[in-house]
């Protein structure tokens, strides 16, 4: 009984803190007290408590309660709960709930908090100064709710406006938008945060799926987080793969990922809880923090001349690995939290996701300091919001990295950094298209590279120029065009490479996922490639547009290695038509590794056995394409 008092006191007491926005404990440490509870005793009141109670005179009655999640941190828990069902998953984002009411009219009227569930805080006043929250819809009365989060960016803004306001300067930015919801001064800094919608109630909404939901919301003008529809466990897994990309590189915070059943005839029919509803699910990372110490900090020249600080810690281990280099975003964070050599700091580690920075538990004496000129180049740099920018297009490392980028993206085997690492510095190439002007004998005078692997390269590199649009397309390094960016917009109708010299702001926002501002960046980013696309097509590119058939292979990703009996080329080509894909690299999103020899000791076989992704031969793979 003692332990369960205890365990009471304890959640009480985090569960308002968090909501405070003045977290002591992750939410990982968070769950294991509850999970505590849930063995000691299933059916303890305080399992069942919404958010936190609202105190003073502001707080106002929710129609319809607005409750918390189920979680899980299994993918097979996950599995079990879907069924059969089509589920939609969007972002959990990491902020504060939000309730918008609108009235007759379209116009709104009230904002406010999730509160205990069933009374919210009235925050009218802050969501007013939202700038992408509608202030009159073409529909009402309704309820649209969300999330107000603060981007990475804006929270660097933020910090610096209220240290210049004499203001405590924000500890983290997942804290603030809870510190600025309660403030009754000053309400005007609400306008460094945003809001996120994915629910709309009201009487005259007629809807048959979530994803149908979404759209709506998308239409009346709502900001919304990226969202997709599942029926098979490997779009899930897909999906799940990639928010943790997202958690270590994303500028807003997110602390998992929200499941709906897609039909909501079926939200209807299996209701709620006193806590949650049955029909969603939140599926959390195991993300796992400690303290060390930074030992230095150095910077990172990117493909976009961005330099991108990482400290170099004291070793700790961290989720099975050990960790001695942690990524610290960007310059405005250095810079708002004063990062430097001997600083104590907390870092965090999701799943198999790079480390980063999260706080500063103790800083130290040592002097804060930050690169005026590229270390790469010795050019000037500059500083542009919360970014260092070197803007020399020759810079040997932005010249490295872009024709890395290409490599890897296009699929050219055995050109590694050390190689071309090696032909810039020998002169054999200075930009992306000199790669197909190499001859044989020029691949010969790199080290260690005979006539056998220099044939080799040479032909993988000539093979390379019958890659289909989508593949080329994502290789260039667009802003906002990776592979599926890009294929969503050549399955939308723009399949030439002439329909994207013609393409408009207005044109890409007709293709799902593309907002304004995405649309733009996209296109603004893309015109610069344009004499770069146009060199590649004058050595050879040429993209015909194939039908992709349905097959047994559709969607699904395979690693190739070893020895084959026809050229790699050929074959990536035949598993493209037939719907499925080809990645360089073994991980858990993998499908099949083709291998013509099963007991394989490659880095590539060891990874596919430890996962335990089934290892199949060339034959078996024709036989799964139909081809045998």
């Amino acid at each position: 009984m003692n332990r369960i008092k205890e365990l009471e006191s304890a959640i009480v007491k985090h569960k308002s803190l968090y909501y405070q926005g003045r977290a002591v404990i992750s939410d990982r440490e968070y769950d294991l007290l509850e999970d505590e509870l849930k063995k000691l005793s299933p059916d303890n009141p305080v399992l069942s408590i919404v958010g936190t109670v609202v105190k003073g005179k502001k707080k106002i009655k929710h129609d319809t309660k607005m409750l918390s999640l189920n979680k899980t941190y299994k993918l097979d828990e996950l599995l079990n709960w879907k069924g059969e069902q089509s589920i939609l998953s969007t972002f959990k984002i990491d902020g504060t709930s939000c309730s918008l009411i609108y009235d007759h009219d379209g116009n709104l009227v009230t904002g406010k908090t999730r509160g205990d569930g069933s009374f919210g805080e009235d925050i009218t006043d802050k969501v007013l100064w939202i700038a992408n929250i509608p202030k009159k819809i073409s529909i009402g009365p309704c309820e649209v709710r969300g999330e107000v989060f603060c981007r990475e960016s804006s929270f660097i803004r933020l910090s610096e406006e209220m240290n210049d306001l004499g203001l405590e300067r924000p500890s983290s930015q997942r804290n603030i938008v809870a510190g600025l919801m309660g403030r009754k001064e000053n309400i005007d800094l609400a306008r460094h945060l945003e809001f996120f919608a994915f629910e709309l109630l009201g009487s005259s909404i007629k809807l048959e799926k979530e994803e149908e939901k979404f759209h709506k919301l998308d239409n009346l003008g709502f900001d919304i987080p990226p969202f997709e529809t599942h029926k098979l466990e490997k779009t899930i897994e897909k999906f799940i793969n990639e928010t943790e990309v997202f958690i270590a590189n994303g500028d807003y915070l997110i602390d998992g990922i929200v499941f709906s059943f897609n039909e909501l005839k079926l939200h209807q029919e299996m209701g709620s809880t006193a806590h949650h509803p049955r029909y969603k699910m939140a599926f959390k990372f195991q993300g796992v923090s400690k303290e060390t110490e930074i030992k230095s900090i150095t910077w990172q020249v990117s493909r976009n001349g961005i330099l991108t600080p990482v400290a170099e810690v004291k070793e700790v281990e961290l989720s099975g690995a050990k960790i001695n280099r942690v990524t610290l975003h960007n310059f405005g964070v250095v810079k708002t939290y004063n990062l430097k050599a001997d600083d104590k700091i907390e870092i965090v580690r999701s799943g198999e996701v790079i480390p980063k920075f999260l706080s500063v538990i103790k800083s130290s004496n040592s002097k804060f300091k930050y690169p005026s000129v590229c270390p790469s180049c010795g050019e000037k740099v500059f500083e542009e919001d919360i970014r260092i920018i070197c803007k020399n297009p020759k810079c040997p490392a932005q010249v490295q990295q872009n024709i890395l980028y290409f490599v890897q993206k296009i699929g050219i085997e055995d050109l590694s950094i050390k190689r071309l690492e090696e032909m810039l510095k020998i002169g054999l190439i200075s930009e992306i298209p000199d790669l197909y002007e190499l001859k044989i004998k020029d691949l010969m005078t790199l080290d260690k590279t005979k006539e056998k692997l220099a044939t080799k390269i040479f032909e993988n590199i000539q093979n390379s120029k019958s890659a289909d649009l989508i593949t080329f397309l994502s290789s260039l390094g667009i802003v906002g065009g990776a592979y599926n960016k890009c294929e969503k917009i050549v399955r939308a109708g723009f399949d030439t490479i002439e329909d994207f010299f013609e393409l408009t702001v207005e044109k890409l926002v007709s293709v799902d996922s593309f907002a304004e501002k995405s649309a733009t960046d996209f296109l603004t980013s893309f015109k610069t490639k344009i004499p770069l696309v146009k060199s590649l097509l004058k050595v050879g590119f040429n993209f015909e547009v194939e039908e992709i058939e349905t097959s047994e292979i559709t969607g699904l990703k395979f690693v190739i290695t070893g020895t084959l009996s026809r050229k790699r080329g050929d074959i990536e080509k035949d598993i493209k038509k037939l719907g499925g894909e080809v990645i360089k690299a073994v991980s858990s999103n993998t499908d099949f590794l083709v291998s013509n020899d099963k007991d394989s000791s490659s880095s590539k076989a060891k990874k596919a056995r430890s996962l335990n992704i089934p290892i199949i031969s060339e034959e078996k793979l024709y036989q799964m394409m139909g081809l045998s």
